[in-house]
């Protein structure tokens, strides 16, 4: 066929793959799940899946009264991300073949940096845990109060990972450079020549040269919410059936709350409840420490969505009774809401690898409709591909490389977001 693609550009294609592997950073460091794209197609690429579950335990021999139903939650999978970086060559170009390889870099480089942002919004927009940090960024304490707050949830002590941006990683590695140094320190060492952190307080650490900003908040200080006799109090459910009869799964990341005021709050905004307090996940003990969430989306002038739904069992059902999430100290109609990102600041997400999860895509394209490709498959599931395609007219040639994957967090209480200068 005149569009095969030749030696030398497969070759190129090799090397191209190979650099895309490599820069996929945080893709590594998630979850993999592998769908029929048949079946995904049948289900305009939605895939409900399912989170771990938290059972209950009661003491004594006789548990005749404690048999209950076990709820499966899941939530939705969508492959929602098409990537495609297309370039035209003409027939000059064509005879640099170190041109064709900058573009190839170049296409590469984006569609890797696409996936790495596309995990870090998901992380960093719907991360419940909140670490408000006072100061800069600089010692061991900062990650290990990350370390803390998922101790303390429950959250499994393994395949902890932080991605911090490059200002606050170097703050990190700076501490690291001082305050450790002396000769034949490999860890001081590497931090001075490198700006290497490495593993610190359970977590592989990362540096990004992107990320989300996280803007001040801007609601006011009256804001507040009602935690009176199950008001606003979220109870579990797998399935909802609607007026027709129809059985649909419910995605529980998620609730609607009812505020005095939704004034100058947005998406992405932290925030604490008074006397709402977290509970460990397992033993539904309380932890001291106020619960922390985000605001999803706002609704209208006193609605909002937010994650994770408040679970306090204050309305007993088995559901509410395994997957329980915080407590109320004093139940009040205007419990005090006390946003955490009091000034603007790039964010640091921190997550459980089985909390956020890739799900690769795949496109079907004919072979003998005069364009040539070539596809391949990373380590992680990602397939890229290239396609090429001669245009006689104008003697130019149509490169494009795309890679189509979504990505999920399936459970907002196992991730997070690290935040300096909160003052």
């Amino acid at each position: 066929m005149s569009n095969q693609f030749s030696k030398e550009e497969r070759v190129a294609f090799e090397a191209m793959l190979e650099g895309f592997q490599d820069a996929l950073v945080l893709s590594r460091n998630c979850a993999k799940y592998q769908t029929d794209q048949r079946m995904m197609e049948r289900t305009n690429d939605i895939i409900w899946r399912p989170q771990p579950y938290i059972a209950t335990s009661f003491d004594g021999t006789d548990q005749t009264a404690n048999f209950g139903d076990v709820v499966q939650l899941s939530v939705p999978a969508t492959i929602g991300f098409n990537k495609s970086v297309p370039w035209i060559m003409t027939a000059e170009e064509l005879r640099d073949a170190l041109q064709e390889d900058r573009l190839g870099a170049a296409a590469r480089q984006r569609l890797a940096s696409d996936i790495n942002v596309a995990i870090m919004n998901v992380a960093a927009l719907q991360g419940s845990l909140v670490v408000p940090i006072t100061t800069a960024a600089g010692t061991y304490n900062d990650i290990a109060a990350c370390d803390s707050i998922m101790n303390e949830q429950g959250v499994m002590n393994s395949d902890r990972y932080c991605a911090l941006n490059s200002r606050d990683y170097n703050g990190m590695a700076g501490n690291l450079a001082v305050a450790t140094r002396s000769f034949g320190n490999e860890k001081s060492e590497k931090a001075y020549e490198r700006g290497y952190v490495g593993p610190v307080a359970g977590f592989e650490t990362y540096k990004l040269d992107y990320g989300v900003r996280l803007a001040a908040a801007a609601g006011g200080v009256g804001l507040t919410i009602s935690t009176v006799d199950g008001a606003n109090d979220y109870t579990p459910v797998a399935t909802r059936v609607a007026t027709t009869g129809e059985r649909s799964n419910v995605d529980n990341r998620f609730q609607t709350v009812t505020v005095n005021s939704t004034v100058g709050v947005v998406a992405g905004d932290a925030f604490t409840v008074a006397t709402l307090e977290a509970v460990h996940h397992i033993t539904k003990q309380s932890t001291g420490q106020l619960k922390t969430f985000r605001v999803i989306s706002v609704d209208s002038g006193t609605t909002m969505t937010i994650t994770p739904p408040i679970i306090t069992n204050q309305v007993a059902s088995d559901a509410s009774a395994a997957y329980q999430n915080c407590t109320i100290g004093t139940k009040a109609a205007n419990s005090a809401i006390v946003f955490l990102n009091k000034v603007a600041a790039p964010v640091n997400a921190f997550w459980h690898r089985d909390a956020l999860e890739i799900i690769p895509g795949r496109y079907a394209m004919p072979s003998d409709a005069g364009a040539s490709i070539m596809r391949a498959t990373t380590d992680n599931g990602i397939e890229l591909v290239l396609q090429k395609q001669y245009d006689i007219n104008t003697m130019k040639t149509k490169y494009r490389a795309d890679v189509k994957f979504g990505v999920v967090n399936k459970q907002p209480e196992m991730s997070g977001i690290l935040l300096f200068a909160q003052v």
